[in-house]
């Protein structure tokens, strides 16, 4: 007797397939894939589009959006927001609807985090070549644009053949539900294949579980990392975001209040103790904290726990100045486990953390150690203060008044979203994290234009949490769009807008670095050509209200505070515009980032620029 069948068209089975994924991690059961975001065109409106109107909303939820980056940026801020556990797909069609999706995959993949991708492609068959938007390849038939997702994609492949999708989709699931290979997922589908039918088998439509598990230490490897911490004298717990997405910040907390080793994060890993938490140092690195760089430089063990060590959080390697310093790397990945010639603890950050701490009983740092970090929690706390506070509430606030007085207006559990900019650098050093998932910093890709979409995937992953977008007017230009979508959804996302006229941060990288704030500036042309004019007229408030914002406008820090009180309270989309008073307020960084100087030059800043960069990167180890 042959088993049962059904028939349907590759995107019918497609869109099926899909709804009957779940994970399981810790005996909580979601949805892998819990709704489709899409834009339709030729390449998909037909196929994949037809098949989400065919399944419906209670199999498969659909999202309409702006524009295809936007999409895949929503869904990982979807994916993000529930540690991983459950991520969203994205259809679009053939040309540049599915090159539009490269920027977002990259973003994905480089921060580990799922996402989904269905592009549409050329005709399987080649009968109608060279199609609309069909890229022709002299030599290589086989090749499409969609081919620009593989080196940025961890698993790809392009459905040939309806029966092809099975064991595909079976990988698919496999390594967006992973958490030592996950990213983005692309699944390139040919226009004719996605619409023609097939033969196929129910059980390929029977409820599948993909566990998510939580491996735990080797025992070698763990007997030599509980001997490493305690031949220590002073170490450090540098997080990064595998702490988030394994849930691990509870165990952290009991490890580090039973050995009182201090903690210092990357951009990622921030929030993973409270701020008020006496072991949490704040940020680390290029952008970190005073206390927190200054035990980076003395400590003789750096234990990291799920960090990538980008150059952001090594300050180019020349952070770790102890001739002794060596590394533990707790990580799910043997890639990121082996950085820096380290130990490893290849594991899952939780599993990980609590058996070192069984391993590590009765063990504490010295009290002389422990003093001497708090003291320095106690100064910068210090200067966070100076930096958040404002003399005068009728004065234009600065970016840093702006973020204290956000601090004041936001709960525990409001989630605050940046991603580029001068922005990232004042957050890591001065925001005050009081849950693990208010930090949503994407600095992993560090892209213009994701914070607005990201807020909506926030907030579809966390109805009725607070979700803010802190963007500067160069992010806001770059992608707007989906705007119109969270006043589409009726989603109450908060944009906090920041008026600076221009490319505030790229403009003191330029400085620094001897281009002058070259072509960093919104300005109009002055007589000698450059871009040192007046302002330009652009009313971004307006924009934003025109898109279907409720808008509301802050000349100074007294009204700011009202504002930023009224988005919260409010239930519609709201868009809270600062003009920001120019004076630097911020710290000054506490650590170097290798940005390559000019080497010879003609003009006196890029010379001088050079002769600091020479005086930095002497100090560049190499960790062997």
């Amino acid at each position: 007797m042959s088993a049962p069948t059904r028939r349907l068209t590759t995107a019918q089975a497609l869109v099926r397939f899909l709804s009957a994924q779940y994970t399981e991690r810790d005996g909580v059961r979601r949805r892998l894939i819990a709704g489709t975001w899409g834009i339709f065109g030729h390449g998909n409106v037909a196929g994949v589009g037809q098949a989400l109107l065919e399944a419906g909303e209670d199999v498969m939820p659909f999202h309409q959006g702006r524009n295809e980056q936007s999409m895949v940026h929503a869904a990982v801020g979807y994916a993000r927001q529930l540690n991983r556990l459950s991520a969203q797909a994205v259809t679009t069609s053939i040309g540049p609807g599915a090159t539009n999706l490269v920027t977002g995959a990259a973003l994905a993949t480089i921060n580990r985090l799922p996402v989904l991708l269905l592009p549409g492609d050329y005709f399987a068959s080649h009968a109608p070549d060279p199609l609309l938007q069909q890229l022709e390849h002299p030599v290589e038939a086989d090749v499409s644009v969609n081919d620009t997702l593989r080196p940025v994609s961890r698993y790809f492949d392009r459905i040939t053949r309806p029966e092809a999708l099975i064991p595909s989709a079976l990988n698919a699931m496999r390594v967006l539900a992973d958490p030592a290979e996950t990213g983005a997922v692309t699944l390139a589908l040919p226009q004719d294949v996605q619409a023609e039918a097939y033969d196929w088998p129910e059980e390929f439509f029977a409820e599948r579980v993909w566990y998510v598990r939580r491996p735990a230490p080797d025992p070698v490897e763990l007997t030599a990392a509980v001997e490493a911490i305690r031949s220590a004298e002073r170490p450090l717990i540098v997080t990064g975001g595998g702490v988030h997405h394994s849930q691990a910040e509870e165990a952290l907390k009991a490890f580090v209040e039973a050995t009182g080793i201090p903690v210092a994060s990357t951009q990622a890993g921030k929030g993973s103790l409270r701020h008020d938490h006496p072991a949490d140092l704040g940020g680390i690195g290029h952008t970190g904290t005073a206390v927190g760089d200054a035990l980076a430089r003395t400590a003789d063990l750096v234990i990291g726990v799920g960090t990538r060590y980008t150059d952001f959080t090594t300050a180019s390697g020349t952070l770790f100045q102890n001739p002794d310093v060596r590394f533990l790397n707790l990580n799910i990945t043997g890639f990121d486990a082996h950085k820096l010639a380290a130990r490893t603890l290849v594991c899952d950050a939780r599993s990980g953390l609590e058996k070192l701490a069984e391993g590590l009983a009765g063990h504490r740092v010295p009290e002389a150690y422990e003093a001497e970090y708090r003291a320095g929690r106690e100064r910068w706390n210090e200067v966070v203060e100076a930096a958040y506070r404002a003399a005068d509430d009728n004065a234009v606030p600065t970016q840093t008044q702006v973020l204290g007085a956000l601090d004041a207006a936001v709960g525990d559990d409001d989630v605050v979203i940046n991603a580029a900019g001068s922005l990232p650098g004042d957050l890591h050093k001065l925001w005050r994290s009081r849950s693990p998932r208010q930090y949503h910093l994407e600095y992993g890709y560090s892209c213009m234009g994701y914070e607005i979409p990201a807020a909506i995937g926030v907030q579809q992953a966390a109805p009725g949490t607070p979700v803010w977008a802190l963007v500067g007017d160069g992010t806001y230009l770059m992608m707007p769009t989906e705007i119109v979508t969270a006043v589409q959804e009726g989603l109450p996302v908060n944009i906090v807008l920041i008026q600076n006229h221009g490319y505030a941060s790229i403009g003191g990288l330029s400085q620094e670095t001897g281009g002058e704030r070259f072509g960093t500036a919104y300005r109009f042309r002055a007589a000698d050509g450059t871009f040192t004019g007046a302002p330009l007229p652009v009313d971004l408030a307006a924009n934003a209200a025109s898109l279907g914002m409720d808008v509301l406008r802050a000349k100074t820090v007294g009204e700011l505070r009202e504002a930023l009180a009224a988005a919260r309270a409010s239930d519609r989309p709201t868009c809270v515009y600062v003009e920001t008073d120019p004076a630097a307020t911020a710290p000054p960084a506490e650590a170097w980032w290798d940005v390559p100087v000019a080497e010879t030059a003609t003009r006196e800043a890029a010379v001088e620029a050079r002769e600091r960069y020479e005086r930095h990167v002497v100090d560049r180890r190499h960790h062997l």
